[in-house]
């Protein structure tokens, strides 16, 4: 792997179309971070793969990024969270996932907690339906 790109099977993935990847849902990025990709790779606005994912409303992505160690409260450029980015979306499974695995409804500006109520949601508790 290079600064600036991933190697895959011999094909080189430049960062934007790593990103690309999660926003996409691609289960290759999960290969990627198992052959050694930064799990917490972050674009020039502080989103990482995570993130991307979680907004894009990939669900199984976002659990299996926070199973290999993505920060799951970790804050964009703009103070966001993912968990608060879910919400925004009203994406209830990357909601879940994202809770299952620790994110904190209080994290970053305005807090997940306070997206949800502003649109007249609730959040579900962790392992919940």
């Amino acid at each position: 792997m290079s600064e600036s790109g991933s190697e895959q099977g011999g094909t080189r993935l430049e960062p934007e179309q790593i990103f690309d990847l999660a926003r996409h849902g691609g289960d290759v990025l999960l290969d990627l971070v198992d052959a050694g990709l930064p799990v917490d790779l972050a674009d020039e606005a502080g989103n990482t793969l995570l993130m991307l994912a979680a907004y894009h409303g990939h669900a199984a992505l976002t659990a299996g990024l926070a199973e290999r160690g993505a920060d799951v409260n970790r804050l964009n450029g703009r103070h966001q969270s993912p968990l608060a980015g879910a919400v925004f979306k009203d994406s209830a499974d990357v909601v879940r996932a994202l809770l299952e695995h620790g994110a904190d409804p209080e994290a970053g500006t305005p807090s997940a907690r306070a997206t949800a109520q502003m649109f007249g949601r609730e959040l579900p508790e962790p392992g919940g339906a």
